[in-house]
């Protein structure tokens, strides 16, 4: 039987909390964004501050650890499949020839996150490049009822299905953490 991590949080006013709220990057002060256009990129963004928050101060073999047998899930299995999504949300909105998957056939995302240091730097690249590219292409359509791309989806949809994504798996991300070094928190 292996020993379970202590559980343990680095936030001292809420000992539920993975960060103090005056040291959480996702706390603003001041009003929220203004229109649903707004909203639905910050609350984007926060998912994704999130997940880079829940594989801070890890190392490689940490990040690739597959917590939870017999899932082949990992933190870094995690950073490489949003990669993989975001550029597959691209082909959704292109008329043109569809990109290629970034890590190759079904299910290397996870299965290849090795814990090797130049396998975690191109991932945490490949997400920042992917997350950039699409985020520039979505600029261009400040209409959330439009619709694009072969399927015509409209980029409301897009939007909420992108915050769906990162939400469940930073749910995800909250128990591989724990499982692989005891802490916890919101």
């Amino acid at each position: 039987m292996t020993e379970q991590p202590v559980r343990w949080t680095a936030a001292t006013v809420h000992p539920d909390m993975w960060a103090d709220p005056d040291d959480d990057p996702r706390n603003s002060d001041g009003p929220g964004p203004d229109g649903e256009l707004g909203a639905l990129q910050d609350c984007l963004t926060n998912y994704r501050l999130t997940l880079r928050m829940k594989c801070d101060g890890l190392d490689p073999e940490q990040l690739a650890r597959r917590s939870v047998p017999p899932s082949t899930m990992s933190l870094l299995g995690l950073v490489r499949h949003l990669a993989e999504v975001e550029r597959d949300w691209r082909n959704w909105i292109t008329d043109g020839e569809p990109l290629p998957r970034l890590y190759g056939g079904r299910d290397a995302d996870f299965d290849e996150a090795v814990g090797d240091q130049a396998v975690v730097e191109a991932a945490f690249r490949d997400l920042e490049r992917e997350q950039a590219a699409l985020d520039a292409e979505l600029a261009g359509h400040q209409d959330l009822g439009e619709r694009v791309g072969r399927d015509r989806i409209a980029i409301r949809e897009l939007l909420v299905h992108r915050i769906e994504e990162y939400a469940r798996h930073c749910g995800h991300a909250d128990l591989l953490r724990e499982c692989v070094d005891g802490r916890v928190g919101q």
